[in-house]
């Protein structure tokens, strides 16, 4: 079986984004009106997470979200899908989905650089670029808050049902 790749409406942001910090390949669509969400699905063998009774019902493998919290929201994705990571990956930005790549030896002319926080660079610790974006990613105090939500999320197990 291949890992979902997800296409979540705009109702669902920060779900989308959360999905991104665990690994998946997950698509945010706004301003697209129903016709367009379902083509693009099907286009891209995409499986739709909404809140949208209606649009849920043209998408078979839809996912249909009731709960308007976070955490709600990701328990009731993980009783759709019990097998769902619950670990922070470098894989995704959050920010755009484009993948992430490890930064070797950053040249010191990048802009972005000046903004990392000093104990960042002091510690060494390893980049992430986004290749489409280039949004930096490293573990810090950031990561620790969302894998102690996730944590939070994911535990107990979830009920079946």
């Amino acid at each position: 079986m291949h890992e979902p790749r997800w296409l979540v409406d705009e109702m669902l942001g920060r779900l989308a984004r959360y999905l991104r910090f665990l690994g998946y390949d997950t698509e945010y669509v706004r301003g697209f009106d129903d016709n367009e969400i379902v083509a693009r699905a099907r286009r891209e063998s995409r499986r739709a997470v909404t809140r949208d009774r209606k649009l849920s019902e043209r998408l078979p493998d839809a996912v249909l979200l009731t709960r308007t919290d976070i955490a709600g929201q990701m328990q009731e994705l993980r009783v759709a899908f019990p097998g769902l990571r619950s670990a922070v990956r470098f894989d995704r930005c959050s920010l755009c989905n484009g993948q992430l790549v490890v930064q070797e030896g950053l040249p010191s002319d990048r802009p972005e650089l000046d903004r990392l926080p000093k104990e960042v660079r002091a510690l060494r610790v390893p980049l992430y670029a986004c290749a489409q974006c280039g949004h930096l990613y490293w573990e810090g105090s950031h990561t620790r808050y969302v894998r102690r939500r996730l944590g939070e999320w994911f535990s107990p197990e979830p009920a079946s049902g």
